[in-house]
């Protein structure tokens, strides 16, 4: 008896304490010592690894783009161009109160169409490369600093064969980005793309140069696009493309994409192209090209084939404007072309590039193969006229 009664004390004890124990635990946690708490032998130390600070200046990170971002993203600018719809004419019976009814309200003041796009400040004078296809057709065109601030510019020229566009910003101390050579690129360099996808703002991409002299695109008349694939999206188009020192290497132009978004396949104008047309634009207001009034047709193997030539290489004429600068020298429909001022002609993409940077006045050597025999054509260069195209909004 004496020790049953010593038992149930003791499990009575117990059972108060771990009872007390609980609650003290549950509502005062904190009345509870902790083992491996500050100022305790009992630690439990976890072993992790942490990044040393970053180094700054030169020989930093070599992983980051964000010296080459700085140093370009300042002169990189958002353009709004608005163009004034006009004015719907009032319909024949537009008073009558039952032709209201059926089609309701003319709309006498309609809303001015609104567009976005990208562009680059490239002198500190206020010059700005953009697309032609980002303010054709503008009645107003407003541009908006990475620094916050806005001002309204001015067409000073575009060139729609190149899809290219100089405007004029009158505002102080402009930063302006560094030229780059696009000769240089390499299939495989990192560039980035600077522009404004979707009017979200300011945005980088990064991707490497994918291709180089893609043509044959049917995007502009003279083709030869860096292609990449760095993001690029609508709202990019007369952005920057920058190499990995944040020079500009290209416009930013055009994508492939189904759905309109970014599926990795960007086209750039090399900036070689867009300083040539650019100081042309700025000079005279216009860009003068050289031309001899010939339809050419690429030389395909069955039409090498058909004309019984050993080579594959060359372009047919198809049609000779008549009196054009190619009639005036006697060459004529059926002729091959294989050189035009010692340049070797592949295809019409050469041929109309290499005509195209001769200065028109200048007389030049164009080598033809007629009959399976080679001749020389004396060609005085003509000048290209301008396209006729119908305006399109941007």
């Amino acid at each position: 008896m004496h020790m049953r009664r010593l038992w149930l004390i003791f499990a009575q004890t117990t059972t108060v304490c771990l009872a007390i124990l609980f609650i003290v635990a549950t509502l005062r946690p904190e009345w509870l010592p902790r083992r491996g708490g500050p100022g305790s032998n009992n630690a439990i130390v976890v072993p992790f690894f942490e990044a040393s600070p970053s180094p700054t200046g030169e020989g930093g990170a070599t992983a980051s783009y964000a010296a080459a971002t700085h140093k370009a993203a300042p002169a990189v600018v958002n353009i709004f161009t608005s163009k004034d719809t006009p004015q719907q004419p009032a319909y024949p019976f537009s008073d009558d109160p039952v032709f209201r009814r059926f089609f309701g309200e003319p709309d006498t003041n309609p809303e001015p169409v609104s567009s976005l796009g990208s562009g680059v400040i490239v002198s500190p004078e206020g010059y700005i490369l953009t697309n032609n296809h980002v303010i054709e057709a503008a009645d107003e065109i407003e541009v908006a600093l990475a620094d916050g601030r806005k001002g309204k510019a001015t067409l000073v020229g575009s060139d729609p064969e190149t899809d290219l566009a100089v405007l004029k910003l009158a505002l102080p101390n402009l930063p302006s980005v560094t030229f780059g050579r696009a000769e240089d690129l390499q299939v495989g360099d990192v560039v980035l793309a600077i522009g404004n996808p979707f009017g979200v703002g300011q945005t980088t991409t990064m991707g490497i140069v994918s291709a180089l002299g893609r043509t044959h695109l049917g995007i502009n008349t003279f083709e030869n696009f860096i292609q990449t694939d760095a993001a690029i999206n609508p709202g990019n188009s007369g952005g920057a493309l920058i190499d990995a020192q944040g020079n500009l290497v290209g416009i930013n132009t055009a994508i492939y994409s189904r759905s309109g978004g970014s599926l990795g396949i960007g086209f750039a104008i090399p900036v070689s192209t867009a300083r040539q047309v650019m100081e042309q634009l700025i000079t005279t207001g216009t860009v003068t090209r050289g031309y001899i009034g010939v339809e050419p047709q690429d030389l395909t193997a069955e039409l090498a084939d058909a004309f019984k030539l050993s080579r594959k290489e060359g372009v047919i004429i198809a049609g000779v404007v008549r009196g054009g600068p190619a009639a005036k020298a006697g060459i004529r429909t059926g002729d091959i072309v294989v050189s035009v001022a010692g340049k070797a002609i592949l295809d019409t993409t050469t041929m109309l590039n290499a005509i195209a940077q001769l200065p028109p006045g200048e007389k030049v050597s164009i080598k033809i193969v007629r009959g399976g025999q080679e001749m020389e054509a004396s060609v005085t260069i003509g000048t290209r006229p301008k396209p006729r195209r119908e305006a399109q909004q941007p």
